[in-house]
């Protein structure tokens, strides 16, 4: 029924907003009017009855449209409807209406009565958190979710939740994009969320999905090309008027000539793989001598992660900031941004905290670079959510690094900002979605901060900690939201990313974020594997971090490693099911025992028993 009703309504679009601005027009010419027209959609809404219409037949129609749609939307039950047209602070039909189908104007603001239609069936090809964040997007949008999992994975959060799973055998596979295609044509997926991570940048799915007339949720294949490929995204971006640092526009050819640029531009400098991200094939530079190995160990580290050993160089920053603008773009030219992200806290050029607003930036700043990423965008005819990426230097002079045409790991800390659901919008957008509102709708609320837990070990250079959780207690409380699919019994498996949960905590302040990211770190039970826990704990206990003075070498200068490698390491919880194994073997040791000695005792234990009841009564009387 839902589905008959969307393609019903979907030529009507142009109608309703036809009929918004003439209702508004109304009100304000013929006020008389238009009450008469809001007392005749109250009455259709609440109590049809026969004589109001004059007919029968629309008195049946009116009955089942409001049993069948409006009480039947979402977040609207029959008492909410009673009381938003009969309570006297709704001004106007239109605040009827809207509130009436579920939009709360405070909130999320994205929501529309009638869409460009939307998918019937999305493929996630995915795992772990980020597709059980997915298929909770899917489930509010009506859209059936069918999620792939490995031979590993069948428990999994994901298998459970979604519609239906697909095994897809070796985890391997998660790679194989011939696969993928054919496990959403043959499950009949109109779309495919590739969520982040695996295939998620790569143009050669998203162009074997454009040829099978598979949707791919994120940019077309071309521009994910043009923008994954890091020297021509600057290229493109030097046209579009934004500011890169000084380097090159073409990849390097050898070694000698990364020396010949390095000499031109001046040391420091830093080698990037060209079809690379997430701080893999990256290497800084700061003699000439250091220049060939670099290179030759970049270019080996770029082959074996991207598949390609292609190099760019150019001017490294010392100690700048790290901040990103969440962008949202729309087929038909509409572009917003969701404020900027500070991502300093990292580790060999891999992000760990996460926090918005960036405390660096002031409000003239914030607006300029926002600006910028808009322009940028709009420059190179995107589509979709994604991610302009700058550093910040000391100078406050700000430069493009690369775009992620994906949604980010990080993207709930926007979320939880904007009040937008960053996961809806992309998929909506993908389905030709018109943006709701523009740059002036965005309001920033209060401060977010999120930390990355995964399964390592900060004390030995974050080496990783596969294992069974054999106990897993997230915390609670007021501005606390967790993004993980882990649970008690739940496997971190050794060939997979070791995220465990994205935590992430709210409040009006700043300070109050951090009180509460302290509070729920500690609160957080995670036992059976180490985790990143106390990094976490030792980065907001430095007072540069509560200053808000944090670069993304800040790891470095603060001594964050050599404090946890000298730490105590702290006395372990014995996982489950090794201490119900120790105890069930001292009870049947001691059964043992107890039943050796009663067999060679002459004294008859009923008898014992009689007895011991009997001082138990004695000592009762007493």
């Amino acid at each position: 029924m839902a589905d008959t009703l969307n393609i019903a309504l979907k030529p009507f679009e142009r109608a309703y907003v036809f009929l918004k601005k003439s209702t508004l027009k109304t009100k304000e010419t013929f006020p008389a009017f238009y009450r008469y027209f809001e007392a005749l959609v109250k009455q259709h809404i609440t109590t049809p009855s026969k004589g109001f219409f004059k007919s029968s037949r629309i008195d049946n129609v009116s009955s089942f449209i409001t049993a069948n749609v409006v009480k039947r939307l979402p977040h609207v039950d029959e008492s909410q409807v009673e009381e938003i047209l009969h309570n006297p602070s709704n001004k106007s039909f239109l605040e009827i209406l809207t509130k009436g189908f579920g939009i709360n104007r405070e909130k999320e603001r994205t929501y529309t009565v009638l869409g460009n239609g939307s998918f019937k069936k999305i493929l996630i090809a995915n795992r772990g958190e980020i597709a059980l964040r997915i298929i909770r997007a899917c489930r509010e949008l009506g859209i059936e979710s069918t999620v792939i999992y490995s031979d590993e994975e069948k428990d999994s959060l994901a298998v459970k939740f979604a519609d239906k799973s697909y095994n897809i055998g070796k985890s391997k596979n998660y790679l194989n994009i011939k696969k993928m295609v054919n496990i959403a044509k043959q499950t009949g997926c109109d779309a495919v969320h590739p969520g982040y991570g695996f295939l998620s940048e790569n143009p050669r799915f998203a162009k074997l999905c454009e040829r099978k007339g598979i949707k791919f949720i994120g940019p077309s294949s071309k521009m994910i090309k043009q923008l994954g490929d890091k020297v021509e995204a600057k290229n493109a971006m030097t046209k579009a008027g934004i500011p890169v640092l000084e380097g090159i526009k073409e990849s390097l050819r050898s070694s000698k000539h990364a020396l010949l640029v390095a000499r031109r531009i001046g040391l420091p400098v830093i080698l990037k793989a060209s079809a690379g991200g997430g701080g893999k094939g990256m290497r800084i530079v700061h003699k000439e001598e250091e220049i060939f190995e670099a290179y030759e160990s970049a270019k080996k580290e770029a082959l074996n992660a991207f598949g390609d050993e292609s190099l760019y160089i150019e001017k490294y920053l010392e100690e700048p900031r790290h901040i990103e603008f969440q962008i949202l773009v729309d087929k038909y030219g509409n572009v917003i941004h969701l404020g900027e992200r500070d991502c300093s806290i990292q580790r060999r050029h891999q992000k760990l905290i996460e926090e918005s607003p960036s405390p660096a930036l002031s409000n003239e700043l914030r607006q300029t670079m926002g600006n910028a990423a808009v322009n940028a965008v709009r420059a190179i005819g995107y589509e979709g959510a994604g991610t302009i990426e700058f550093l910040l230097d000391k100078s406050k002079n700000f430069y493009f690094i690369e775009m992620n045409t994906r949604i980010q790991v990080e993207h709930g800390v926007t979320e939880v900002v904007t009040n937008v659901d960053l996961v809806k919008e992309q998929i909506k957008l993908a389905s030709g979605a018109k943006l709701a509102y523009n740059q002036e709708n965005i309001k920033i609320e209060g401060h977010a901060i999120e930390c990355r837990i995964n399964a390592e070990d900060p004390s030995k250079d974050f080496s990783p900690s596969p294992g069974t959780i054999v106990s897993y207690l997230p915390p609670g409380g007021p501005g606390i939201r967790i993004s993980s699919s882990c649970h008690s019994g739940c496997k971190i498996l050794p060939q997979f990313d070791s995220l465990i949960a994205l935590l992430i905590c709210h409040g009006s302040t700043r300070q109050e974020a951090i009180a509460r990211m302290k509070r729920a770190l500690q609160e957080f039970i995670i036992e059976g594997v180490k985790t990143t826990i106390p990094f976490h704990q030792s980065v907001l206990s430095k007072r540069q971090f509560l200053r808000g003075n944090v670069t993304t070498s800040f790891i470095e200068n603060n001594k964050i490693m050599e404090e946890l490698k000298g730490m105590k390491p702290k006395k372990e919880t014995l996982p489950k099911d090794k201490r119900v194994l120790i105890i069930t073997t001292a009870v049947s040791q001691y059964l043992a025992k107890k039943q050796q000695i009663n067999s060679k005792s002459k004294v008859n234990p009923w008898v014992m028993a009689a007895r011991q009841e009997a001082m138990n009564e004695g000592s009762l009387e007493e």
